[in-house]
């Protein structure tokens, strides 16, 4: 499982972020909900980028980053599966993907952002399913989650103000229901 790192770094000559291929990356550290922060403060570890993982250890690893209200972090796990997964999977990863991120922007306290993702990844993950007659691909509770997404996003446009990341998560995985 190794991948390029995420060593930190300042910003080299011009302002920009460098990894060791020459490839911009910016190295700033990010607090638990992605948020970068200045240079030299004490961050949260990043995920790596760039990890092939077998579909249940992304999704295990997803759910642990989403319990401990680090959906940010869980969003880089379903973007590496949806990068390196099976062509036929990539819309469900990237759903995932867009679940995670919604639920990030809502935490941060962006109402309208977290609303918009959580329900375009409501629909991504749905037309996934639909189209793919897979209802439980990985043990995913596909339904439930798309219901926990549009519940979400209308409850955060009610409520307005952020939601706790942790306490908002979904159950990935388990018996339907």
């Amino acid at each position: 499982m190794n991948g390029p790192s995420r060593t930190p770094r300042t910003p080299q000559a011009g302002g920009r972020d460098r990894d060791p291929e020459g490839r911009a990356r910016n190295a700033r550290p990010r607090d638990g909900l992605g948020r970068p922060l200045p240079y030299g403060s004490a961050g949260v570890e990043r995920q790596p980028e760039g990890v092939v993982r077998a579909p249940e250890e992304s999704v295990t690893e997803a759910q642990t980053l989403l319990d401990a209200g680090r959906p940010f972090h869980a969003h880089e796990v379903f973007e590496d599966a949806w990068k390196s997964g099976p062509d036929d999977e990539r819309g469900l990863w990237r759903g995932l993907a867009q679940l995670a991120v919604g639920l990030t922007h809502a935490a941060r306290g962006n109402t309208t952002g977290g609303a918009r993702l959580l329900r375009r990844g409501a629909g991504a993950v749905e037309e996934w399913g639909a189209k793919s007659g897979r209802a439980r691909p990985h043990d995913l509770r596909l339904a439930e989650l798309v219901l926990w997404a549009r519940k979400l996003a209308d409850s955060v446009e009610r409520d307005g103000g952020p939601v706790d990341a942790a306490a908002s998560s979904p159950r990935l995985r388990g018996p339907a229901g």
